[in-house]
């Protein structure tokens, strides 16, 4: 019995923990869309380049990526154990909550925003390089962040729908 309330216990602090990683990461990814990339465009292409540059470079940190990636791994066990259980109720939220993250959020970042900003980083940012790869790499990255902002958010909003699912029997 204590077995099966500890498995219960960390089931739903599993769950939680995603349904709010999702949700935070997504205010972090919306924050860029709606305010920070139209502050960033506003500058000279020089500044706007740095300041991206340094963004980019201070992202990396234990605190954002212990999120992002704890999140993902967190995705990657409940998309496994929502196919595991795909007959039990709320199954359905895990799995697609999952895939929303993992797909639309993570591996859009990996895929397109993260060669977005290598190839930002290797730019001057007084280049006239830099100043043409500024403006397709503002219109580039912001699509790509929107999507992944959308993504984090509907992931968030079906692990926590999921939630709702916590007396179902996992």
């Amino acid at each position: 019995m204590l077995q099966y309330l500890i498995t219960q216990q960390h089931y739903f602090a599993l769950k939680l923990f995603s349904a709010l990683g999702c949700g935070l990461i997504a205010g972090v990814f919306f924050a860029f869309s709606s305010f920070v990339i139209n502050a960033l465009a506003r500058l000279q292409p020089p500044q706007g380049i740095a300041a991206m540059q340094s963004i980019n470079i201070t992202v990396i940190n234990p605190l954002f990526m212990a999120v992002f990636l704890g999140t993902a791994v967190a995705c990657i066990l409940l998309f496994v154990s929502s196919l595991l259980r795909r007959h039990q109720p709320g199954a359905i939220y895990l799995l697609v909550g999952s895939l929303f993250y993992l797909v639309g959020t993570f591996g859009v970042t990996i895929v397109f925003n993260v060669p977005l900003n290598e190839a930002l980083a290797r730019v001057e940012p007084d280049s006239t390089i830099g100043a043409s790869l500024w403006s397709s790499y503002l219109a580039n990255w912001t699509i790509w962040n929107h999507i992944r902002a959308a993504a984090a958010l509907a992931a968030a909003a079906s692990l926590t729908i999921a939630l709702c699912y916590r007396g179902a029997q996992y």
